[in-house]
């Protein structure tokens, strides 16, 4: 099969959306790298499981934000069942602007990062967005997983830089005691997925201690092969 998909302009041929998780510890520079890719690589889209959450917690009137900010004040973490229906809103939309703008190359490729956090989000997404692995003929569910790609970072590295953007960002989860409780959160809801996919030999390592330009030479030769 013929991966051109503009040579009869896409009429009855849906390009299938790519999807890359990105995953690694609060601080490890996951928003950083999605941004600088997809400023400097066309076709390519960032969701930020957490921004997508914050944006939702800030919408008065709105049942999911009531939710959202208990489970966040407490440290846990938000049902499965709501990031993901934001993550296949998101794509939604990004996928109809691609379309009414005519965007070219159109936008099929999303990096999605802080997710899955959890085997049920890495379940949940399974079961909502569908499993990629069988061709089967659910137009909606067009979406394959390529991989995951993982910024190991030690903790004092996180730690240090998480501080240091708690001082401008304003971001209130950016002090000592609830970073310790993220990088704990993480170790036990969020290593145990990277080595889930780790033994579906999905997960491409990057150690993320370098400097952003360092990291992302070598995460840009791995994501133009798609």
């Amino acid at each position: 099969s013929s991966s051109d998909s503009s040579s009869d302009g896409g009429v009855g041929v849906k390009k299938k959306d790519q999807v890359v998780f990105v995953l690694g510890g609060p601080g490890a520079g996951k928003g950083t790298q999605c941004e600088l890719l997809t400023e400097r690589l066309p076709g390519w889209a960032h969701l930020s499981a957490g921004d997508l959450l914050r944006a939702e917690r800030q919408k008065s009137g709105s049942e999911l934000a009531v939710l959202i900010n208990s489970k966040i004040s407490a440290g846990q973490i938000v049902p499965s069942e709501i990031t993901v229906r934001l993550l296949q809103n998101a794509m939604a939309d990004i996928r109809s602007q691609t379309t009414i703008k005519a965007v070219d190359p159109p936008i099929t490729k999303f990096l999605i990062d802080g997710f899955p956090r959890s085997e049920e989000n890495a379940n949940v997404w399974k079961q909502q967005v569908g499993n990629n692995d069988n061709d089967n003929d659910n137009d909606d569910n067009d979406v394959t997983v390529e991989f995951v790609l993982f910024l190991d970072c030690p903790e004092d590295t996180m730690t240090s830089r998480l501080l240091e953007r708690g001082l401008t960002s304003g971001r209130n989860d950016d002090n000592l005691e609830v970073i310790r409780k993220r990088f704990q959160t993480f170790r036990k809801e969020s290593m145990p997925i990277v080595d889930m996919y780790e033994k579906e030999g999905k997960v491409r390592k990057f150690k993320a201690d370098r400097s952003v330009e360092d990291v992302y030479k070598e995460v840009e030769a791995l994501i133009k092969t798609l």
